[in-house]
């Protein structure tokens, strides 16, 4: 059976859940890179440094962002690692946790309904690729994020569940 790293109370649906953010960004994020590599996935070329920065930087953050899914499931979502001056080895309250995941799900699931609705809206040139495999694997890389939003908020209710219930049977 797959081995995933998480906390014991854990629901194992939960531990894949969160895994699996980080894997849905990632082919999004190679196609980003493969874009101001000079690679043929895109219409258009970008050289500028402005541009190429900015895409990279993109991918960087996304996928960072996607890996802090991995903290509602494993011990430093629950305790500050020790290494933060200041801070660490203190409790993590649950929703200095939770609010900024369900804060993410909300923008992510707003960008994903301006995802869809700006094509049929008229929005926008629609000429990003060139011919019929550039549209392939754009849609290979980019359709997984579909599932990014809903991940998230399963993950940080079952995260928000698993913490306060404990709080509340250690109160009484």
């Amino acid at each position: 059976m797959l081995k995933i790293d998480a906390l014991p109370t854990v629901p194992r649906w939960a531990a894949l859940a969160a895994h699996a953010v980080p894997l849905i960004t990632l082919p999004s994020a190679l196609w980003r890179v493969a874009l101001v590599a000079g690679l043929p996935v895109t219409a258009e070329t970008y050289g500028g440094v402005g541009e190429v920065t900015y895409i990279i930087m993109l991918s960087v953050v996304s996928e960072g962002l996607a890996l802090l899914t991995l903290g509602l499931v494993r011990g430093w979502g629950e305790t500050v690692p020790s290494w933060l001056p200041g801070i660490g080895g203190r409790p993590v309250r649950p929703l200095a946790a939770v609010v900024p995941a369900l804060l993410g799900a909300f923008a992510l699931f707003a960008l994903l309904g301006w995802a869809f609705y700006a094509p049929i809206a008229g929005l926008g040139d629609g000429s990003v690729t060139d011919s019929s495999a550039q549209t392939a694997l754009l849609l290979v890389c980019y359709a997984p994020l579909v599932a990014w939003p809903p991940l998230l908020t399963a993950v940080t209710v079952a995260y928000y569940r698993r913490r306060t219930a404990s709080a509340s049977f250690v109160a009484a």
